[in-house]
């Protein structure tokens, strides 16, 4: 009796002492106990996931026998020589997993015929099968696949993330892989970011405003609430528009400032203004836009020919600011074809696409509709329970699920005014663009930047 107590006293003891483990230590115990039965359990069902899954082929090999008659997988088959071709089912090679952050990873082989996208069709089944959170498939190289599984979701919370110092690039959340979600602004130079109230949209503003104040970058500010959004942070935005003729103004000089910056690039033979010496490199722009349908909404006949030229400048800049230190970071709660053709022009330009959940499909269809079809429809099962989730276009050609840090108002007001000193101001910025009427420019020209 003794020795049995003992012996749950014990037992107790290891159990207490795994739960710990797990609990304070969660790394560890996944490297060195998790992971190791994971991947045993992985490799070991492969061949029934494979085959429930449908990814695998039928073969013809070679079978020696020596009785009449043999079993094979297609059934009986009738032995006349002591070689005869039987088909079986052949799964696709797999690498030994490998431990991440959230889960693991794995690089399968693919079979004759088959294509990443055959992958992409059953990763929810491949994530069902295996009792993870999500599965996720890329391709770096031709013939494999790589499979990422993640064991939890990493976007129920999101903590801090430390924040970039490179120039024009903010770390504003996280990716669904645990990795940071950067906007790079060098790298991707103009975004569309979609999403309804409440949605975490302006979150994401705010966070944009917190990661660029402290750069040696202009601000300017574009919104059509009449001021409620961006005004706060007015002391570090160089300018605002908060209507729709001091919008246009607004553009009319960025488009001036653009077609200056190429004068100065054409005359020191550089392509962009990277390519300048430091000392007449011009401050990079960034263009915050809220409510972009606003620029288009037409109430009346006589607003056509103020939102037409509204629509021309804000392309100009989408489609040539990119070489020339101009980038444009346009939201709105409905962005559809139906504002015009101007918008859908708009989003051909815009290469970083930011959805969040929203309230009709049209709006994620024109963010993510030229994707992969599961990021739609990824975007449209996003919960509202969930704000600041968002389906991201990244840097990579690839789409992730995201989620951005919690930035309160409060937050990017206080960075506006902290750095305060750093705003350029725009009559500077605009003191040697060229006065006068501007050069027509075919927006379908080829520039070679």
């Amino acid at each position: 009796m003794a020795e049995f107590l003992h012996t749950l006293v014990l037992l107790a003891a290891v159990a207490g002492a795994v739960w710990a483990w797990r609990r304070w230590h969660p790394r560890s115990f996944w490297l060195l106990v998790g992971f190791p039965l994971t991947a045993i359990t992985v490799r070991a069902t492969w061949r029934k996931v494979a085959l429930g899954c449908g990814l695998t082929k039928k073969r013809h090999r070679w079978w020696f026998t020596l009785v009449p008659n043999a079993v094979a997988s297609t059934g009986l088959v009738k032995v006349r020589r002591r070689f005869q071709r039987v088909a079986v089912d052949t799964k696709p090679f797999m690498r030994m997993p490998l431990p991440t952050r959230y889960g693991w990873r794995v690089t399968v082989h693919l079979l004759e015929g088959q294509i990443p996208a055959d992958y992409a069709e059953v990763a929810e089944r491949l994530a069902h099968s295996w009792g993870v959170h999500a599965v996720r498939v890329s391709s770096g190289k031709p013939g494999r696949v790589t499979l990422a599984a993640t064991l939890r979701d990493p976007l129920v919370r999101v903590d801090q993330v430390p924040p970039s110092t490179e120039l024009l690039k903010v770390t504003v959340g996280r990716l669904e892989t645990g990795g940071p979600w950067v906007i790079d602004f060098r790298t991707v130079p103009h975004w569309m970011n979609a999403g309804a109230t409440q949605s975490g949209k302006s979150n994401l503003a705010n966070a944009l405003i917190v990661g660029l104040a402290p750069q040696p970058v202009a601000l300017v500010g574009f919104d059509l609430k009449g001021g409620v959004e961006f005004t706060p942070y007015a002391p570090r935005l160089s300018a605002l528009a908060t209507t729709r003729p001091e919008s246009l103004t607004l553009l009319e000089d960025l488009v001036a400032v653009m077609i200056d910056r190429m004068g100065l690039c054409r005359t020191a033979g550089a392509r962009n203004i990277w390519q300048l010496p430091a000392a007449l490199r011009p401050v990079p722009v960034v263009a915050l836009i809220d409510e972009l349908a606003e620029l288009y909404l037409m109430a009346d006949k006589s607003e056509k020919e103020q939102i037409a030229k509204i629509s021309t400048a804000l392309l100009r800049v989408a489609q040539l600011g990119r070489a020339f230190g101009i980038h444009l970071f346009c939201s709105g709660q409905r962005i559809g074809s139906d504002l015009g053709p101007g918008v859908t022009a708009l989003r051909a330009q815009c290469s970083g696409r930011i959805c969040h959940r929203v309230n009709d499909p049209e709006t994620a269809t024109m963010a993510l509709g030229d994707l992969d079809p599961a990021a739609l429809v990824s975007a449209r099962a996003i919960p509202a329970e969930t704000p600041g989730v968002a389906i991201v276009a990244a840097q990579d050609g690839q789409w992730y699920r995201a989620r951005s840090c919690l930035v309160t108002e409060r937050a990017a007001e206080q960075a506006a005014h902290s750095y305060a000193h750093l705003t350029p101001s725009w009559a500077e910025i605009t003191a040697h663009a060229r006065s006068g009427d501007l050069p027509e420019i075919e927006l379908n020209e080829p520039i070679n930047l």
